[in-house]
């Protein structure tokens, strides 16, 4: 089954807010969802109706990868497009790879973090 944009966003949602340490706000704009493990982004879902996408973190090369195996995954918007890629709804993105790059994006913000502000599991 095809996901569209609001429901790939609905589990992407779900997926960050399941993970220990996670808080999130709209600290940019109204229409950022931005989601935070200590302080420190790892996902930001666009509210924006004509723009239903999510942003996360990926680690340059797997980013690139992501990018040339997925047609509606592109360069991070709103930040850096080394590290960050934008997802939207299309062919080949599945509910588990939404959940993957979630988890991905999580663990490689929560690797930078000091040992001692890293949350439990």
């Amino acid at each position: 089954m095809k996901l569209t944009g609001k429901k790939l966003q609905q589990i992407a949602r779900a997926r960050a807010e399941s993970l220990p340490g996670v808080s999130n706000g709209q600290p940019f704009t109204e229409s950022l969802d931005v989601y935070k493990v200590a302080d420190k982004v790892f996902l930001i879902v666009t509210d924006d109706p004509d723009e239903l996408i999510i942003t996360i973190k990926a680690d340059p090369d797997h980013g690139d990868a992501l990018r040339q195996d997925y047609p509606t995954i592109i360069p991070g918007r709103y930040l850096d497009n080394e590290h960050w890629v934008s997802v939207g709804a299309g062919s080949g993105i599945s509910e588990d790879l939404v959940k993957d790059l979630v988890d991905d994006s999580y663990e490689l913000v929560r690797e930078s973090l000091p040992q001692k502000d890293r949350p439990n599991d």
